[in-house]
């Protein structure tokens, strides 16, 4: 981040000779001769730090400290004076200054104070993007799983991090994208730098686009100050698009011109703003479909998509499911104060047999549900919500007690039938029999498959 001094001076040599001098230390310096101009610089937004005169024409220096303050009390002002009484001192720090100098100034004494607040207005921007990330990951977001497919997740995350490479990463919703891209960025030489994280479906295309790029004051109505976008927030970090696939394509060509030349202008701006930055990606739509469609630049596609992790549905990671539950289990029994120690068997089972068209979010909600609702210290098919609940009476064969085994073999091949909606093929395939074995056995209990499921439901 290169840091951008205002100076308000009305000795015309004095602002001249501090610009020149923090320039060289590599500073922006945007200098007005009088508090006025000062302040209306200022409003602009930009300014990470002021070095200020005490005594101007018009709007003094204690004036426009105060004004500084109260807009902004994490920006260091330094103040000047030629009458460097104890009184101007105590009363300029009083109101909020970082330190005070006097006439004619120390450069090298300035210098070091400029290093100093800078510095320290750095690690609170830091601190206070820190704050946000804690802040969005206060609830659990480990990458939970052990199955082959996350193995080969996790391997591809940990080759690609170290890299610049853009990462893209495709799935279903809910199946854990933001956390693949947390990961990529953790793993990164970019760890310490900030991450930050962009809904886009989530924004209307002129709110996007300032969220983005950011905007000057009075690029539109609304307007009422400089702000920085994603992008600039964003620089030597990482910056996640969250469901790419659904941004406009005028975004999308400002975005590829980024990509590109690694610049970009705020919105109502002519100013060149420079960044570096890794960016990821994610999406639970088919871009290449979206190409076909018209809906998605293919030149934009293979800058984004330079590799690819996909992530998949629970339902194809099933291994993983006992070790979600447990885990979401124990987070929500304490986060509640419930004495919950596990799950049943019965439960267990319908949990595991559930498709989870909402993947790990919904599981994740499934299980918080349950912990609310148990009343025992184990979480039973009663404490599940309805539509898991439904899948009991699917996934469960009832045989009551002092059943032959002929007979009990005869409810499980009807049931199973049955719940296969009369398909034998697969029936034979769930039961782990040959398709002769079922239609003999069928032919045996004298059981019409369209007794049991009416003749235009059959596959």
């Amino acid at each position: 981040m290169k840091f951008k001094i205002l100076i308000a001076d009305d000795e015309k040599g004095i602002r001249e000779g501090l610009s020149e001098s923090l320039e060289s230390d590599g500073y922006d310096v945007v200098i007005t001769e009088d508090g006025e101009s000062a302040w209306k610089r200022y409003q602009k937004g930009d300014i990470d730090l002021a070095i200020i005169d005490l005594r101007m024409p018009g709007m003094n220096g204690d004036e426009l400290l105060k004004r500084i303050k109260t807009v902004t009390e994490g920006i260091p002002v330094i103040v000047l004076t030629g009458h460097g009484t104890v009184k101007d001192a105590v009363e300029a720090m009083r109101n909020g200054a970082w330190d005070f100098l006097t006439k004619p100034v120390d450069i090298d004494r300035l210098s070091i104070l400029v290093k100093r607040a800078l510095n320290n207005r750095r690690r609170r921007i830091e601190h206070e993007l820190l704050e946000e990330e804690l802040e969005r990951h206060r609830v659990n977001n480990a990458i939970i799983g052990a199955s082959e497919s996350l193995r080969r997740v996790f391997d591809t995350v940990e080759r690609v991090a170290p890299t610049k490479a853009s990462v893209l990463i495709t799935g279903e919703s809910g199946v854990g994208k933001e956390l693949i891209a947390d990961a990529v960025h953790r793993l990164s030489p970019r760890r310490d730098k900030p991450f930050i994280k962009v809904h886009c479906a989530a924004l209307a295309e002129s709110i996007l686009e300032s969220e983005l790029f950011g905007h000057e004051k009075g690029a539109f109505t609304g307007a009422t100050s400089l702000r920085r976008g994603k992008f600039e927030l964003a620089n030597e970090g990482t910056l996640f698009l969250d469901e790419i696939g659904e941004i406009d394509q005028n975004i999308q060509i400002k975005l590829l011109r980024v990509l590109q030349e690694k610049n970009f202008e705020r919105v109502g701006g002519e100013d060149t703003v420079e960044v570096d930055i890794r960016l990821v990606t994610a999406t639970n739509k088919d871009l290449k479909e979206e190409i076909e469609k018209k809906n998605f630049r293919e030149d934009l596609y293979y800058r984004l998509n330079v590799v690819t992790i996909f992530v998949p549905p629970l339902r194809e990671r099933k291994d993983d499911i006992p070790m979600l539950m447990n885990t979401f289990t124990k987070k929500f029994s304490e986060e509640n104060s419930k004495p919950v120690e596990g799950i049943d068997e019965k439960a267990r089972s319908c949990l595991f047999n559930y498709d989870w068209p909402g993947n790990v979010r919904e599981l994740r909600n499934c299980i918080e549900s349950a912990v609310v609702m148990c009343k025992g210290r184990f979480i039973t098919e009663e404490d599940l919500p309805p539509t898991i609940r439904s899948t009991i009476e699917d996934g469960w064969i009832r045989i009551p007690s002092g059943t032959t085994l002929d007979k009990a073999e005869e409810i499980i091949i009807r049931e199973t039938l049955a719940a296969q909606k009369g398909n034998k093929s697969i029936a034979a395939k769930v039961l782990n029999i040959g398709r002769k074995t079922l239609h003999r056995k069928l032919s045996d209990y004298d059981a019409d498959v369209h007794k049991i499921i009416p003749p235009d439901e059959l596959l």
